[in-house]
């Protein structure tokens, strides 16, 4: 029987439009199918409320353009432009993604562009993306409808001219028909809007909750009722994009709201790790409710030349003992032996030691068992076990990054043992800005710090002017060495870890925000 390869995927992808709901906000409400599409684009027009972190799915030859609307732009020559756009593409064969927020078909214009694209003959798909409407709720604490509370939804724009003759809403049957009413786009028309309900039969006194930038970390959400919630957002200034819930289900949000009472809801934390490195770190912190604000101080790049390591591969025999002090040194080891034509055969009888838990974890994730590791993750604790096994007369491999300490190459050396220490891999300074943009944005309540280098970079890259910031911000580094190299920066450490990981570093660092809440 002869198999069919399904999808074709040479007829299906080409010179066809996704329209792809991104959702509310928060990147990790993408669904499956719309990331697996970013991944394979060539094309990607974006919008507004779609978070561009979202792009770091795509491929970097991607043409990615930003296709944003706000207000007071022309919305009919606004979005002929688009339809353009994506029809071009389309034609030119190219696999195009119309990444939209929210869900293209709730208030995106989805079904507009999708008639543009079938009038054209331009195949095309709609990807549901998480509404505005049901995502942003959720994450305020408040849900739509409830078995005692509330069992109609209505979902109403509230951005178009309402008092439009052929677009006139029928509030005389909207005001009093649904239990719980969402106004999406509604804050330019919010007294129309409520002038409207009173008059029509809603009850003045029904619970009311603007949520702005709903499902992000900086999400802001004013409670009121229908007739003074104006009042409430002059004392709290709130601006689009703003989500409104009108009903008996917001009085709900006091036992629900789960998002913004995380304890690190509202905290800037920089982190400057390398952004290879980065992603599990910047997770956990965004568990915990931070804005995570990538500043990376490292790029992981190949050494210069690979002399000294391929030579070690190629007589890997001679030595009893490799020692990986990083992840970084385990992948970039692992990377050259496969392109020497090795496998992991080759490693045979050798003990292998890694610094800390999440370098055994790569050496494991390659099918090998790590030997031993330290009970202190520092050069230190790994001079600590090897002095209780015996370093005379032994041989071993230290394949590590160009520059680093030299603590551990010596004390071998002086235990009468013999070590190779090889570069398997550099870590460089990027080429990017200042961080003076990132502080544009809003003050910084913690920077954080993963290696002595990345607090050196940092301090250099920094301006008189940026230094006098740092001085008033809240320091964490993963471990003494780090901190030291702080101290001699003249940084002011607030807090290290007892376990030099950066799951240790985490959880010390919501410790030390719920600390000084308390």
């Amino acid at each position: 029987m002869n198999l069919i390869e399904w999808p074709p995927m040479a007829q299906s992808i080409r010179g066809k439009v996704y329209l792809v709901g991104a959702g509310p906000g928060d990147p990790k409400l993408l669904t499956l199918r719309g990331k697996e599409l970013l991944a394979q684009a060539e094309m990607i027009i974006y919008d507004y409320l779609a978070n561009p972190a979202l792009l770091e799915f795509s491929q970097d030859s991607a043409e990615k353009i930003y296709a944003g609307k706000k207000g007071g732009t022309d919305s009919a020559s606004y979005q002929d432009d688009l339809n353009r756009r994506m029809i071009q593409a389309a034609q030119e064969g190219k696999f195009v993604v119309r990444l939209k927020g929210g869900d293209p078909f709730i208030f995106g214009r989805g079904g507009e562009e999708a008639e543009a694209l079938a009038e054209a003959n331009i195949p095309f798909e709609v990807v549901p993306g998480v509404s505005s409407a049901i995502g942003v709720p959720a994450y305020a604490g408040i849900p739509l409808s409830h078995r005692n509370i509330a069992s109609s939804i209505g979902i109403i724009t509230g951005h178009q001219d309402i008092n439009h003759p052929e677009k006139k809403i029928n509030w005389a049957k909207l005001a009093t028909g649904c239990d719980t009413l969402v106004f999406l786009m509604g804050m330019g028309n919010l007294p129309t809007i409520i002038t409207q309900l009173i008059q029509h039969g809603k009850d003045p006194k029904t619970p009311m909750a603007l949520i702005q930038w709903g499902t992000h970390p900086y999400q802001k959400t004013v409670i009121g009722t229908v007739d003074n919630i104006q009042e409430k957002i002059k004392q709290d200034k709130i601006n689009p994009p703003v989500v409104m819930v009108i009903g008996a289900v917001v009085n709900l949000r006091d036992q629900m709201n789960w998002f913004e009472t995380r304890p690190l809801f509202r905290k800037r934390i920089v982190v400057t790790r390398a952004r290879e490195n980065s992603a599990e770190f910047s997770d956990m912190l965004s568990l915990y409710g931070a804005e995570v604000i990538l500043f990376p101080t490292l790029k992981i790049v190949p050494p210069p030349d690979f002399v000294d390591l391929d030579n070690a591969i190629t007589h890997i025999d001679q030595y009893n003992t490799i020692i990986f002090t990083s992840v970084n040194g385990v992948q970039s080891f692992y990377h050259r032996l496969r392109q020497l034509g090795y496998d992991i055969r080759i490693l045979k009888g050798i003990s292998l030691c890694a610094i800390g838990p999440k370098t055994r974890e790569a050496i494991s994730a390659l099918g090998l068992l790590c030997d031993f590791i330290p009970s202190e993750y520092t050069a230190e604790g790994i001079m600590d076990a090897l002095e209780k096994q015996g370093v005379l007369g032994k041989r071993f491999l230290l394949p590590r990054a160009m520059q680093a300490r030299e603590v551990l190459p010596e004390f071998i050396i002086k235990q009468g043992g013999q070590i190779d220490v090889v570069p398997a891999y550099q870590a460089i300074p990027p080429a990017e800005d200042e961080i003076a943009p990132i502080l544009q944005k809003g003050p910084i309540d913690m920077l954080t710090f993963g290696s002595a280098s990345t607090v050196k970079n940092f301090i250099d890259r920094m301006n008189p002017k940026m230094r006098e910031f740092v001085s008033e911000t809240a320091i964490a580094c993963i471990g003494p060495i780090t901190a030291e190299a702080a101290v001699r920066c003249g940084l002011r450490v607030d807090l290290v870890p007892k376990e030099y990981t950066f799951r240790a570093l985490t959880e010390s660092i919501v410790q030390y925000y719920i600390d000084k809440k308390n």
